[in-house]
């Protein structure tokens, strides 16, 4: 027995290193900030549909997506922090709700309303990415949006948005608060830009 007992000790020891750590549970975090731009002027007095937003890769699923310096060709995403919804989604409300709450138009609405619109926006989200090695820490994002009239598709205008805020914190909440004022942000350049559509195509629009 008392050479069994080192023996017996040894593999007590080397079966505890070996068990594995206890697994973080996922994060989920909202992508639903307060819109930035405030009611001004009157509204247009038509319809806006807001497409659901295009993506590719990653960037079309929930997990938070992020680049380094030292890999700045490789896209990765965290295996436990997520996004509620995914993240073309979550930007296409976010700019419903920012029309809505800056009534530029009379409506604004998404593609399960099923209401016949006058002005169609939609696009694709090109970069939505955490940047955790920057200095300072930071998220940046880019949107590529088209605004057509609903009737014949002619195009009013295709601009691309691109923002980026420092994350102030090492934490996943910090980083998750500098996304949600990222797209508020986004939003609002998108605001700002439908608010400048000539008083001649606002009067042609039908309710």
């Amino acid at each position: 027995m008392p050479h069994v007992l080192p023996a017996l000790i040894l593999t007590l020891v080397v079966s505890g290193c070996g068990s594995p750590a206890p697994m973080r549970p996922d994060l989920f975090y909202s992508l639903d900030p307060e819109p930035l731009e405030s009611p001004a002027g009157a509204a247009l007095p038509g319809t806006l549909l807001v497409s659901d937003l295009a993506a590719r890769g990653f960037l079309g699923g929930r997990q938070i997506v992020f680049r380094t310096e030292a890999e700045p060709l490789q896209v990765q995403r965290y295996d436990d922090l997520l996004w509620a919804d995914p993240v073309p989604r979550a930007l296409s409300r976010n700019l419903v709700r920012a029309v809505r709450h800056a009534q530029v138009f009379e409506f604004a609405l998404i593609p399960a309303d099923r209401v016949r619109a006058d002005y169609l926006l939609g696009g694709e989200v090109e970069r939505f990415e955490h940047l955790p090695t920057a200095t300072p820490p930071r998220v940046v994002g880019a949107l590529n949006l088209a605004l057509v009239r609903a009737d014949d598709r002619r195009s009013v205008w295709d601009r691309s948005y691109r923002a980026e805020v420092e994350v102030q914190g090492d934490t996943p909440d910090a980083m998750a608060e500098a996304f949600n004022r990222l797209a508020a942000l986004l939003a609002a350049d998108v605001v700002r830009d439908l608010r400048t559509l000539p008083r001649a195509t606002r009067s042609s629009v039908t309710p």
